[in-house]
């Protein structure tokens, strides 16, 4: 198969749910019967190759050694696929028992999909969807890991289309990704790290990043955490597809339950990547006013608003020496006075770099403009005490409701990146003393104003909408304060 051809296949499968369930749920399903399959013919494959290796030796074949993953006999593809009644029973078990004879690596991995809930997928849609799976082979042979990982992508991008506003929770823009693995830079044998990992895109392209320069990517030790049971699951299998296996990601809380921890602190890694849930209202201020990894360092968010407590989080996980992070938030982040004081204590440490504004559209389902956070524990001598803004608003091709950034956006936003000097109406270096003097305001504007709009540009509405938001926090903290003397 071609890889059009393949991912035609793949879609195919999604079709066949199509009226049945909602778009949105898709992936607990397609997702762990298309790792089943792959994993059982490719164990199919070896076990074929193990018995010409040894003159048809049946009891070698089996061995654990000469196979990826085990697959017990009865937890095979072609034994469900002969099953016709309780389909989805089968399915479950076939798949609980693989998790059980690979407990170090696939614990887990199939999610907790209803299969055995017949209103939602009777038997006969079962016998469909393993019918249809069945039509092509998935082992090494005839579908390489890149061709296979590259076709998963593709999936993980139709569903973020086909089920709207639950995108955003596991696929992140890969144009944005992709940028952001150019600045971060992973070196072979560093540790990468996402707080908050989603489908595992910014982790993976780490690793795709250093293969298509020609360097050892297999020394990179990738890390994750991700709350959804469904998603951290996509995430492992995503690793598998892509034929990476050097990994750790985990189902849970960052906030609440940090996964990594070394010597009761919190694990330090070299580059931290990630787009966190924005705003988010249900998270545990209490629990982080007195948080046992010193996370509350710059102080407690507000509430409605958990952005800083992700971003301390983010720092209190860097290496001292040479920690590096880049974060996609909204632009409020740079100026809401709510996190004003916060936000002045992170400038006055000298962790910020670099803050990219970029165009509108590349969060899933919002016109919201996009920004980029980069912070370094360690900056470089010429660097220190010094901000880089740019202002990449129109850097952005707009396609219906999504904006994508270009080969030609993304070259001139990383060179702005790594000459880190003024270029008109594009880039500025600012003083952190000049940033504190505006109250630790880093709103772009103030600093550097966008290039004019093309006739076929985007309108330049995010400036705008950075004073809107900006004036608003000044007028409803006027108002406190006035609430506060009449109340004296």
């Amino acid at each position: 198969m071609t890889q059009q051809e393949l991912e035609k296949y793949l879609w195919g499968a999604a079709k066949i749910l199509r009226g049945t369930i909602d778009a949105g749920d898709y992936k607990q399903y397609i997702f762990p019967l298309l790792f089943f399959k792959r994993i059982c013919d490719v164990y199919e494959e070896e076990f074929e190759n193990a018995l010409k290796e040894s003159d048809g030796d049946m009891e070698y074949a089996a061995f654990a050694e000469n196979h990826h993953f085990q697959v017990p006999e009865q937890s095979h593809w072609n034994t469900v696929r002969e099953t016709t009644t309780n389909v989805g029973m089968a399915l479950q078990n076939a798949m609980r028992e693989i998790e059980k004879a690979n407990p170090d690596t696939l614990y887990g991995i199939f999610g907790d999909a209803s299969w055995t809930n017949k209103e939602r997928l009777s038997d006969a849609t079962l016998i469909n969807l393993i019918e249809h799976f069945s039509k092509q082979k998935l082992n090494l042979s005839a579908v390489a890991d890149d061709k296979l990982g590259n076709a998963y992508e593709y999936l993980i991008k139709e569903f973020a289309d086909d089920s709207g506003h639950t995108a955003a929770e596991f696929y992140t823009n890969r144009t944005v990704v992709k940028l952001m693995t150019k600045i971060m830079d992973p070196q072979p044998g560093e540790s990468v790290y996402d707080p908050t990992c989603g489908s595992g895109g910014l982790l993976l392209n780490c690793a795709l990043h250093l293969k298509e320069e020609g360097k050892e990517y297999r020394t990179l030790r990738l890390y994750g955490q991700e709350i959804n049971l469904i998603t951290s699951a996509i995430a492992r299998m995503n690793m598998f597809m892509h034929g990476i296996e050097e990994f750790s990601i985990v189902r849970g809380d960052t906030l609440a339950q940090p996964a990594f921890l070394e010597h009761d602190e919190l694990k330090k890694f070299n580059v931290i990547l990630a787009n966190p849930p924005y705003s988010i209202k249900a998270w545990d201020r209490k629990g982080f006013e007195n948080d046992p990894y010193g996370r509350n360092a710059w102080g407690t968010p507000p509430q409605g608003c958990a952005d800083y407590a992700f971003q301390q989080h983010i720092q209190k996980s860097l290496d001292e020496r040479n920690g590096r992070s880049i974060s996609l938030w909204p632009h409020g982040i740079l100026f809401r006075e709510s996190e004003g004081e916060m936000r002045k204590k992170m400038i006055e440490a000298d962790l910020v770099e670099c803050v990219i504004g970029l165009g509108p559209n590349l969060f899933y389902n919002s016109p919201m403009e996009a920004c980029l956070l980069i912070t370094k524990t360690n900056k470089s001598e010429e660097r220190k005490g010094k901000v880089l803004f740019i202002n990449a608003v129109h850097e952005v091709k707009q396609e219906k409701t999504i904006g994508y950034l270009l080969d030609n956006h993304l070259d001139r936003i990383f060179e702005a990146y790594q000459r880190f000097e003024d270029i008109d109406n594009f880039a500025a270096v600012v003083s952190i003393d000049d940033i504190l003097d505006n109250k630790g305001n880093m709103a772009i504007s103030l600093y550097v104003r966008p290039e004019k709009a093309e006739a076929d540009s985007i309108l330049p509405f995010p400036l705008a909408y950075e004073n809107w938001e900006s004036q608003g926090e000044e007028l409803k903290s006027s108002m406190n304060q006035l609430f506060e003397i009449l109340k004296g």
